[in-house]
């Protein structure tokens, strides 16, 4: 029996990392937030980067999600010496994590490649987190990177992510939206609006642009907002209010429902596009669409955990040392992938 340490997030990472675990449950498996070390600890600590997923309200819905399912928590994955540690992102690895096994799974979206990709991509001393999701899969330091789709295994090989350290799996949250057709949420044939906390990641947005493109879109039909959990609510209320006095908005709740009952959905810049474009609503988005649409999760009908699971146990079945000089030597052919993919077709 393998300890194996999943460590969340956001709590989209969070779950994901659940439904692996579920399908590891012969091993001992414990769950930290995401965590960091040095400096940037230190301002997590101390509230400075509440708007990520070292601090705020991520890590408390990590938190509270940890409880409620009674998981084993192991903060900083310091309580034990690993087998294998699974994480939704690579954008900061801290110490402990970079000698153990190592596999990294797509947490959803990727942000667009703005000036701080480049910079990050061809400045590699920089730090990968100013860029984003954007910068994900650049550090090389996995073993696996299990993607969500054909579509992002290309986008990231263009990255320069290795061909022989992807493998598409499909990803749990992702990979069976067809599910939340059947809901209670209350309402049905509104435009729905998700909204992304782009001032908050210090980007810019002219909001009240936004909202007149809206009501646009909207011609008269009811708006329904759903706020992104790391959005000011307060600001966001007051702007939605004096342009749509009569619009819903919604703080928490899972959005897939939402998604499902409404006619029109517009989105910023956010994974949940993929569910409005899976159940074939009219969708808007700052993103490309056709771009979307080739990227799209594979629905294989919520068997991505499994995918990942049977990827995991072959990683542990390979010794460390062998995985290490995969690392280190471009173009090896990872161990895990020569098995892998008689195992994912034979789902």
């Amino acid at each position: 029996m393998s300890k194996i340490l999943l460590i969340g997030g956001s709590l989209n990472q969070t779950t994901q990392m659940h439904q692996v675990a579920q399908q590891l449950a012969d091993h001992d498996c414990f769950f930290a937030p995401f965590y960091a070390e040095g400096v940037i600890d230190w301002a997590a600590h101390l509230g400075w980067l509440n708007h990520t997923v070292l601090g705020g309200r991520h890590h408390r819905d990590t938190l509270q999600y940890l409880q409620d399912h009674h998981l084993l928590v192991d903060f900083y994955g310091s309580a034990n010496d690993y087998d294998l540690v699974i994480t939704c992102s690579d954008l900061i690895l801290p110490r402990n994590i970079q000698r153990t096994r190592l596999v990294l799974v797509q947490e959803g979206i990727t942000t667009p490649e703005g000036w701080a990709y480049q910079f990050v991509r061809h400045l590699r001393f920089l730090p990968r987190f100013i860029a984003n999701t954007s910068a994900t899969g650049l550090s090389d330091a996995y073993d696996l990177f299990c993607v969500a789709s054909e579509g992002y295994r290309k986008l990231f090989l263009r990255k320069g992510v290795r061909a022989e350290k992807i493998a598409v799996t499909g990803i749990p949250n992702f990979d069976n939206l067809q599910e939340y057709v059947e809901n209670s949420f209350p309402y049905q044939g509104y435009v729905l609006v998700a909204t992304t906390p782009l001032r908050e990641n210090f980007q810019y947005e002219n909001r009240s642009a936004f909202l007149q493109r809206c009501v646009s879109i909207a011609a008269g039909r009811q708006l329904i907002f759903k706020l992104h959990p790391l959005e000011n609510f307060k600001r966001a209320r007051r702007e939605i209010k004096k342009v749509i006095p009569e619009a819903l908005i919604y703080t928490e709740g899972n959005i897939n429902p939402m998604i499902a009952n409404a006619s029109v959905v517009i989105t910023q810049q956010s994974s949940c596009t993929y569910v409005a474009l899976a159940l074939g609503k009219e969708t808007y988005s700052q993103l490309s669409l056709t771009e979307l649409q080739e990227l799209m999760p594979v629905q294989n009908g919520g068997d991505s955990a499994h995918r990942i699971a049977a990827a995991c146990r072959q990683i542990l079945a390979t010794p460390l040392s062998e995985l290490l000089t995969v690392r280190r030597r471009p173009g090896n052919l990872s161990p895990v992938l020569r098995g892998l993919e008689s195992i994912v077709k034979s789902r």
